[in-house]
């Protein structure tokens, strides 16, 4: 089960990056229901952490504009398993999407302090 808390009406939950030293660092990220994607970082948090750059695409914002981003590779830790995730540079803040809460259950108390969680599906 993974937790966390609504911080200004925003639900946040702490992601933790598998770095290629063998380090892990959780950077906290608002759960963003209307990205389908896995992850959104700002780029000068990509370049600090070294991802591993995959391509350049085109990503459709919810505006149904049309911006052209990178893309790059990161080692995740999610509900205690590695996985390797799309992250698009993009934005000033970090942002988790539906590819990466598909086959969960999110539950989420939207007040200041609310809890939260990301779990298995019963």
């Amino acid at each position: 089960m993974i937790h966390g808390t609504v911080v200004g009406l925003q639900a946040q939950i702490g992601v933790i990056l598998c770095l290629c030293e063998g380090t892990n660092i959780e950077i906290k990220c608002v759960v963003d229901t209307g990205f389908e994607g896995f992850l959104t970082l700002p780029p000068d948090a990509i370049s600090e952490l070294g991802l591993t750059y995959v391509a350049r695409i085109n990503a459709n914002l919810a505006d149904n504009s049309n911006v052209a981003t990178n893309v790059y590779l990161a080692t995740i830790l999610w509900n205690g398993v590695e996985r390797d995730v799309a992250v698009l540079a993009m934005g000033r803040r970090p942002l988790i999407g539906t590819a990466l809460l598909e086959d969960y259950h999110l539950s989420i108390d939207f007040c200041a302090g609310g809890t939260v969680l990301v779990d298995n599906i019963l």
